[in-house]
């Protein structure tokens, strides 16, 4: 493929999905090391409602107004789990899954029932995303990158993402320490002074950040594979933190890329005519790349906390 088909149909659809993806695998890592991987799942659903009733109420997909619906939806979230735990004497594991499914569903119901024709706002997109769609039509070669006036034509959602993005890093850049030490001994961080209450509230926070800026351009489906595959295929190459963190980030980019090229290309390859989801196939990726690890990685036998 030229530079002239490229640049304008593939690369920022392939950046987004690689921001997205690394933005969501970020705070995967704390989250999977705190044992709150679920979290992760619990934010894909928990964010459809919210996103949906912000655009009822203000006819718009900005991401102020998705972020402010996705917070309310999270506050919801966590009074009918406490709701159902305390009302039901319901294991609490069993209460998250069904406020999380009975949200989602509640989202998918205002989706069908509401006039969303006007954006990119429907059940297939909030479960696959747009991500195909997300083409670059001021663009015509390599040389628009240094064009101006066809940099002001990229797709808004690469922007969303890539703000999302640098907010993640600054976030665990500024934080570093103390989410180490409260993610590993959570006493000893206490004794140090270290909030950690309020820590672990930002890291859902950051998280929830990171799966509404990505789920208008990737789905739900990313999401979830995204907080939770890279972190833990990284977990199984190394013993240490900062190294577990670039394996991500690794793994991440190369899922994105890997999962779009064969979506669009794969099936033409073995003889079908139709591509397949773009999101669809970064997930499979994903999940194929922590199964190698699984296999291969050689820390798959390892027990216990990656060093600092």
């Amino acid at each position: 493929m030229s530079g002239a088909e490229f640049v304008p149909l593939s690369l920022t659809p392939m950046l987004i999905g690689v921001l997205s993806a690394i933005a969501c695998a970020l705070p995967g890592n704390f989250l999977l090391l705190r044992k709150q991987a679920l979290i992760g799942d619990a934010i894909s659903h928990v964010v459809l409602p919210g996103i949906v009733t912000a655009f009822l109420l203000t006819g718009i997909v900005a991401a102020v107004p998705m972020m402010l619906g996705a917070a309310g939806a999270a506050v919801v979230a966590v009074v009918m789990i406490e709701a159902i735990r305390r009302l039901g004497n319901i294991e609490p594991g069993a209460a998250m899954g069904l406020t999380f499914t009975t949200l989602f569903a509640a989202g998918v119901l205002l989706l069908e029932q509401s006039d969303t024709s006007g954006v990119h706002l429907d059940v297939e997109h909030a479960l696959y995303g747009n991500l195909e769609s997300l083409i670059w039509l001021d663009a015509i070669g390599w040389e628009s990158l240094l064009d101006p006036a066809a940099l002001a034509g990229l797709p808004p959602e690469l922007a969303r993402v890539a703000i999302a993005l640098f907010g993640v890093v600054v976030f665990l850049w500024l934080f570093w320490r103390p989410l180490v030490l409260s993610t590993f001994d959570e006493s000893f961080a206490q004794s140090m002074g270290v909030p950690t209450t309020a820590l672990g509230i930002a890291v859902v926070m950051v998280s929830a950040l990171a799966a509404v800026a990505a789920f208008d351009a990737v789905g739900s489906i990313i999401v979830i594979a995204m907080f939770i595959c890279p972190p833990a295929a990284a977990r199984l190459m190394t013993n240490r933190l900062e190294h577990q963190i670039a394996w991500s980030v690794v793994f991440a980019g190369l899922s994105a890329v890997l999962g779009y090229v064969l979506a669009g290309y794969g099936p033409l390859w073995i003889g079908f005519e139709d591509a397949v989801s773009a999101a669809g196939m970064i997930a499979t990726v994903s999940g194929l790349i922590l199964a190698v690890a699984a296999l291969c990685a050689p820390h798959r036998h390892r027990t216990g906390a990656p060093a600092l």
